[in-house]
C-alpha cells in the first residue's frame, strides 16, 4: 500500500504546483497592463527632478519644472504615435524585434531633435506667434505653456481612440489657438502660417508621388523580371545606397550646420561619397543573402530587410522636425 500513497502524494503536490503557476500567470496577467503607466509616470517625475536640480532656487524654476514635466508627457505622446508610424513597417516584416526598434527610434529620435530641431523650436517660438505682441512676458510664458499641454492631451487622446493625429499640426495648432487667446488674431503671423499650412499639403503629395517612382522603379527593375534574385542583389544595394547618400546630403546642409556651416558643392560631395561606401558595404551583404533563395515574390522580401531597417531609423531621425 505504500506506492499508491506516494502515488497520492506526487499528485497532489502536482496540483498545488499546476495551481501555483497558474496563480502566478494570472498575476503577471493583471500586473502587465501598470507596468507601462509606472514607467511613464516615473519618467515624467525624473524630468522634473532633474530640471530642478538644474535650476536651483531661480524665480522662474517653478514654470521650467512644471514645462519639464509636460514635456516629458509630450514626448511619450510623441513615442506612442509618431514612433509607432515609423517602426510599424520593418516590425511588421519581422525586419526588427519590437527590442531593437525601442532602441534605433530613441537613437534616432534624440540624435535628430538635437542635431537639426533648431529651426523648427525658433518658428514654433517665435514664427508663427510673435513675442512681441504680448505687453507681458508672462503671459506669453503661460500662453506657450497652455499649447504644449493642449496638444500634449489631444495627442494622447487621439491615440487611445486610434485617430489619425500629427505632432506637428497639433503643436502649431495648439501654439496658434493660445496666441489668439491671449492676444488676439493680430498676434498670428499669417504669412509664416500660410507657409506652414502649405507644407501640410506640398509634403505628403510629393512624398506620394516620389514612392509611387520608386514602387514602379521596384516593380520593372525586381520584380516583374525573370531571374528576380539576380536583379534584386543588382539593385537593391544601390536603393540603399541612394537612401544614404540623400540623407548625408541632408544631414550636411540641414543637421550640421549649428556646428559648421558647408556649401551645396561639399555637402553633394558628402552624400554621393556616403552613398558609394554604403553602396559598397551592402553589395557583399545582399548577395550574401540571396544565395539559395527561390526565384519568387516572397524571397525577395529577405532582402529588403536592410532597406525597411534604414528607412525606419531615417524616419525616427526626422520625425520631431
Amino acid at each position: 500500500m505504500a506506492p499508491k500513497k506516494d502515488n497520492n502524494q506526487w499528485k497532489t503536490l502536482d496540483r498545488d504546483l499546476k495551481k501555483i503557476s497558474q496563480i502566478e500567470k494570472a498575476s503577471q496577467y493583471a500586473s502587465r497592463p501598470f507596468v507601462s503607466p509606472s514607467i511613464a509616470l516615473l519618467f515624467i517625475l525624473l524630468c522634473g527632478v532633474a530640471a530642478a536640480s538644474f535650476l536651483g532656487e531661480q524665480s522662474s524654476s517653478a514654470v521650467v519644472i512644471f514645462a519639464a514635466i509636460f514635456g516629458a508627457y509630450m514626448a511619450l505622446n510623441i513615442g506612442a504615435n509618431d514612433v509607432a508610424n515609423n517602426m510599424g513597417p520593418a516590425v511588421g516584416a519581422n525586419a526588427l524585434t519590437m527590442g531593437g526598434a525601442l532602441i534605433i527610434a530613441a537613437v534616432f529620435e534624440s540624435s535628430g531633435a538635437l542635431l537639426a530641431g533648431g529651426d523648427v523650436v525658433s518658428t514654433i517660438a517665435k514664427g508663427i506667434i510673435a513675442p512681441s505682441s504680448f505687453v507681458d512676458k508672462s503671459v506669453f510664458i503661460w500662453a506657450m505653456m497652455a499649447a504644449l499641454i493642449s496638444a500634449a492631451l489631444w495627442i494622447n487622446l487621439a491615440t487611445i481612440v486610434g485617430a489619425p493625429v500629427s505632432t506637428t499640426h497639433s503643436v502649431v495648432g495648439g501654439v496658434m489657438g493660445a496666441g489668439i487667446a491671449a492676444a488676439g488674431f493680430s498676434a498670428v503671423n499669417w504669412v509664416t502660417m500660410g507657409k506652414i499650412a502649405a507644407s501640410w499639403v506640398i509634403s505628403p503629395v510629393l512624398g506620394g508621388f516620389i514612392a509611387a517612382l520608386f514602387l514602379a522603379f521596384i516593380k520593372f527593375f525586381i520584380i516583374y523580371k525573370e531571374d528576380k534574385i539576380a536583379a534584386a542583389r543588382r539593385w537593391v544595394p544601390v536603393l540603399i545606397g541612394l537612401m544614404a547618400g540623400v540623407f548625408s546630403m541632408y544631414l550636411a546642409v540641414k543637421g550640421l550646420k549649428k556646428l559648421i556651416q558647408l556649401d551645396l558643392y561639399t555637402s553633394v560631395t558628402i552624400g554621393f561619397s556616403v552613398g558609394l561606401v554604403v553602396y559598397g558595404v551592402t553589395s557583399p551583404l545582399i548577395k550574401r543573402q540571396a544565395e539559395f533563395l527561390e526565384n519568387r515574390n516572397k524571397s525577395i522580401k529577405k532582402l529588403f530587410v536592410i532597406p525597411l531597417i534604414f528607412s525606419a531609423a531615417l524616419l525616427s531621425w526626422g520625425c520631431p522636425r
